[in-house]
């Protein structure tokens, strides 16, 4: 055969390896950048928004790099303005005692290096204001949390400003709260009555702490199976926090009360007892659907009140007590110890798994410790292993508490990235577009080193879940700084988190890089058809779902089908795959996926 005849021969099966590498590659870019900026746009956001204004400045830099000296002049000259203005701003909240607004532009004058503009104030300074503007108003709850939020951010509570707040604690028996305050500030302080010292130290009974429990009914009128008609009802239990007749109970529990998508009846009650007791109409307050918590409130005063601030943390192998009506049997007790920590069951942070008996109705009661501690909040078990159940962290809830105790659905912030974690330290997995991470171009498989100038080395147990527990406190809009190990700095406006992260992702991505979020493994471009190309695993994450399903890195596979049920929350991918360990045996595997995933920031 002639040489002439072999180019010819060989030239479609070049040009068809060619067509399908571009196209596999093609499939895994990220999608286009679609919003055009202008510098008539960051003028007015320099103006009506300067957090917003930077974070768009850093954009502009980021998606047009060859500018020239006039425009480069031109945007720090809008930088410095929305500085101002960030300032100017600030100090309008503290003079009108906006004290949320005014903390939440502080931190994002830390950022920016500009605190010394205010010398004379702080972060924990104001919130020791809004505590004391709380208590004298009668808000005791937000105050004793404004309080926390204070000692928590590193000043010094002064005993003279403290001891109000052990007073009102003494007064309303929050036994917990008292003893927080007086080893906080009070210890040697000789107003501290001897009567006072010994109540301390003492222990609310089981029996005393059973009567801040109720019920939970939600009655959803009737439902249809089968032609036969049942009575739709949601139970679950909450438990008091203040005595003006807050509960807390799960978010699960009451989602037909505020969920916009549920289109039917629903009226929810508490009863204090028995079946034979009055049920009490109650209302929604705040809704944390990502926390799995909510604040409901009833027209009751309560007989006893948990403290959900106190001095004691979760221990391993620690002895709790679980209050709440399995199946609707009140004032239920169950006894177990604390089996773990840090799993990552919930969107955000960690949370507890003990060992005690949890049932349907147990969702949203208190779990406490042998001191009467509170330690966390019921919300879920496993039906198919019993013993296995689980708890959101106090810490968690008292995070959470005063987004919810502000009323309506608690907005979290996010940046658009989803992690992985290796031995290495924490890197970006995926970025979903439209992000604030997207706009300024975080590439996939860069590793972090800093938030907000604190280093990941300094963040001890589960890196993720402290990193999550730093944007916790955060606002949407707020600036933040990120550090890549690629030597980059970025400032970025935090966004508003969707209650499903990756629901947006799908509606905007390809399926070949949404396989790294869901289902933890990151595709190269391979051989294949233009039609249904090949592609190759570059990385499995250790514990994802590819992972366990004994997936290795260079398996080359195809993907042949990808469905979503949006309902449920769940994602399905049919690959047809060559796996190594088996001999590159060709398998036909489903993979299920979750939309809710953990390891966000």
């Amino acid at each position: 055969m002639s040489l002439k005849k072999i180019s010819w021969w060989l030239l479609p099966l070049l040009v068809f390896l060619f067509v399908s590498c571009v196209s596999a590659s093609h499939r895994l870019e990220p999608p286009r950048f679609a919003m055009e900026l202008r510098f008539s746009d960051l003028e007015r956001l320099t103006e009506a928004e300067p957090t917003q204004a930077i974070h768009a400045i850093q954009v502009f830099k980021e998606r047009y790099p060859a500018l020239d000296a006039q425009q480069t002049e031109q945007l720090d000259t809008l930088y410095h303005r929305a500085c101002k203005n960030m300032i100017a701003k600030t100090r309008e909240a503290i003079a009108a005692k906006q004290w949320t607004k005014a903390r939440s532009l502080l931190r994002s004058l830390a950022v920016l290096g500009l605190v010394q503009e205010f010398p004379e104030i702080s972060e924990g300074k104001i919130l020791m204001l809004q505590a004391e503007d709380f208590l004298s108003g009668g808000k005791n709850l937000e105050a004793f949390l404004a309080l926390l939020q204070a000692a928590q951010s590193g000043i010094v509570v002064d005993p003279d400003r403290a001891l109000p707040f052990f007073k009102r604690a003494i007064e309303l028996n929050l036994r917990p709260l008292a003893l927080y305050i007086y080893q906080l500030a009070l210890q040697s302080d000789s107003r501290v009555q001897d009567s006072e010292k010994s109540y301390l130290w003492g222990r609310d009974s089981t029996a005393e702490m059973i009567r801040g429990v109720a019920t939970v009914l939600v009655d959803r009128g009737i439902r249809i199976e089968k032609g036969r008609s049942y009575a739709d009802r949601v139970l679950g239990s909450a438990f008091f926090i203040d005595k003006s007749g807050l509960l807390i109970t799960n978010y699960h529990v009451i989602a037909s009360e505020v969920d916009p998508k549920y289109n039917g009846i629903s009226r929810m009650f508490i009863r204090m007892g028995d079946a034979s007791s009055p049920k009490i109409p109650a209302k929604v307050i705040g809704w944390d659907p990502i926390m799995d918590l909510a604040v409901i409130k009833a027209e009751i005063v309560p007989e006893y009140v948990f403290s959900v601030i106190g001095s004691d943390t979760a221990q391993v192998g620690e002895k709790v007590y679980a209050i709440g009506s399995p199946a609707g049997l009140e004032k239920t007790v169950t006894s177990g110890i604390i089996s773990a920590l840090n799993r990552r069951l919930l969107q955000l942070g960690d949370v507890i798994q003990l060992d005690a008996a949890v049932n349907h109705g147990n969702s949203g009661g208190p779990v406490v410790n042998e001191q009467g501690n509170l330690l966390g909040v019921v919300f879920a078990g496993i039906e198919q292993f019993q013993g296995i159940n689980f708890a959101v962290p106090v810490q968690r809830l008292v995070s959470a508490l005063p987004a919810l105790l502000a009323g309506g659905e608690v907005e979290r912030p996010w940046l658009g990235l989803v992690l992985s974690e290796d031995r290495y330290g924490v890197n970006v997995l995926y970025v979903a577009p439209n992000t604030p991470a997207f706009e300024q171009n975080i590439p996939v498989e860069t590793s972090l080193k800093r938030l907000n100038g604190r280093a990941l080395s300094d963040l001890h147990g589960n890196p993720i879940a402290a990193l999550q527990d730093q944007l916790l406190l955060c606002q949407s809009g707020e600036l933040v700084s990120l550090e890549t190990t690629d030597g980059r700095q970025r400032l970025l406006a935090l966004a508003k988190r969707p209650i499903k992260p990756l629901i947006d992702a799908i509606k905007l991505d390809t399926k070949e890089r949404l396989t790294a979020p869901l289902f933890g493994m990151l595709l190269s471009p391979g051989f294949g058809s233009a039609i249904a190309p090949q592609y190759q695993i570059k990385k499995i994450v250790r514990g994802s779902i590819a992972d366990e399903s004994g997936l290795s890195e260079n398996d080359p596979l195809t993907i042949q089908g990808f469905s979503v049920d949006e309902k449920q929350g769940l994602v399905s991918i049919d690959i047809s795959i060559k796996k190594r360990k088996m001999g590159y045996l060709e398998v036909m595997m489903r993979l299920y996926g979750s939309l809710e995933i953990t390891d966000t920031l």
